[in-house]
């Protein structure tokens, strides 16, 4: 009672949706709530660096194919985000998209039947550790859960769910391979061949149970098409995740996919909405391997690009990952640069050979200064969120 009270204060002041504020008070109230709250339910957690909303969101559907389910659809996916999602509801089912850090923490206090395991690759510099220590804190966490559903493109995602009792190999694919060169194992480099990669010591890649051919998702005793909605071959890798991780908990494959046909909003990214003479389409990147998958996807576009960047908050403060990321891809598109880092991104830019436009001001001001017609805005977190806001009130 006491959280839905400091939640809904929380929306009513406009201070946000209260999905932090109400779980940090159960909390403070009952620091063993999530556990208490977990008891008699079979709840799956999904866990990455990149793509948690968008395989939380496509999993629900999948689910409530077969069963009703609750999920923090909010995006909240600390402790507070949690324990509030528990709370609000009552299915026997649950999916709860969990922050990569706090992971161990959820699995401890759960003891969820599934866990669905992304990626692992930097994030937020100034608060994240090392890729290697969350992969070993992963592992550790893992030995007590019965199925998980890893991607084995990712040999630090392979590595932790090799702990877990049953193993669900998808070969969803890793765009970015920078955070995976060392064996977590060993050490030693991995040798690299196309997709394949193994390690001396022994670990290498599994053959997967489900992989992807195209628009297709297939294992070995089916081959299914993804009709999907939602852009790009890092959304086909987020829908395997999701329909790999259905079916491990008796959900219809066929069934699955269909279910994840019209999603085309997952918390805003991949809107489309029309300012004045524009019509404007939000795209979230927060780190060196989203911006890959973000930069691959408007590439062989002619739309002129918003840019948008901050160091606020999760964005992390130190932005200095930029120059991992290549956005030679971009090049001959008209690039205008907003948010309160965007002379870092300017310089970035320049450096591949970009003239990108800062300009002062929001959304607003930086169409001011492209011509009529669709464009792409791309932006990380804290950036996305105030474009959202934005344009919340236009069609």
């Amino acid at each position: 009672m006491a959280g839905r009270v400091a939640a809904g204060v929380s929306r009513l002041t406009g201070r946000g949706s209260g999905g932090v504020i109400g779980g940090r008070v159960i909390l403070a109230l009952s620091p063993d709530a999530a556990q208490q709250l977990a008891t008699g339910r079979d709840v799956m957690v999904v866990s990455g660096t990149n793509g948690k909303t968008t395989t939380t969101s496509l999993l629900v559907a999948a689910i409530r194919v077969a069963d009703p389910v609750d999920s923090n659809a909010n995006g909240a996916n600390t402790p507070a985000g949690v324990v509030t999602a528990l709370a609000d509801g009552f299915s026997a089912h649950v999916v709860l998209e969990v922050d990569e850090g706090w992971l161990p923490w959820t699995v401890a206090q759960v003891a969820p039947s599934t866990a669905v395991l992304l990626n692992l690759s930097r994030d937020q510099l100034s608060r994240h550790h090392e890729v290697g220590r969350l992969a070993s804190a992963w592992r550790e966490a893992l030995t007590g859960v019965d199925t998980v559903v890893a991607n084995v493109d990712d040999p630090a995602v392979t590595w932790s769910a090799l702990a877990a009792g049953r193993p669900v190999w998808v070969a969803a694919g890793q765009r970015w391979t920078e955070d995976s060169l060392a064996c977590p194992r060993c050490g030693r480099l991995f040798r690299r061949d196309d997709a394949i990669w193994a390690c001396v010591c022994g670990l290498h890649r599994p053959d997967p149970d489900w992989w992807l051919e195209g628009d297709d998702l297939v294992s070995r005793d089916r081959r299914l098409r993804l009709a999907l909605t939602l852009p790009g071959a890092h959304n086909r890798a987020n829908a395997a995740m999701a329909v790999a991780a259905a079916a491990s908990r008796g959900v219809d494959p066929a069934a699955a996919v269909a279910a994840l046909h019209d999603i085309d909003d997952i918390g805003g990214r991949y809107v489309r909405r029309r300012l004045g003479t524009h019509e404007v389409r939000l795209l979230l990147a927060k780190n060196p391997a989203g911006w890959l998958e973000i930069v691959e996807l408007v590439r062989d576009g002619g739309n002129p690009l918003v840019l948008a960047f901050n160091s606020d908050g999760v964005d992390g403060r130190d932005p200095s990952w930029l120059y991992d990321v290549s956005f030679r891809g971009l090049a001959g598109r008209e690039i205008v640069v907003i948010g309160r880092r965007a002379a870092d991104l300017r310089v970035r830019l320049e450096l591949d050979g970009l003239a990108p436009t800062v300009i002062v001001g929001g959304v607003r001001e930086a169409l001011a200064a492209i011509p009529p017609g669709p464009v792409d805005l791309l932006a990380n977190y804290t950036a996305f969120q105030e474009a959202r806001r934005e344009l919340a009130h236009v069609r």
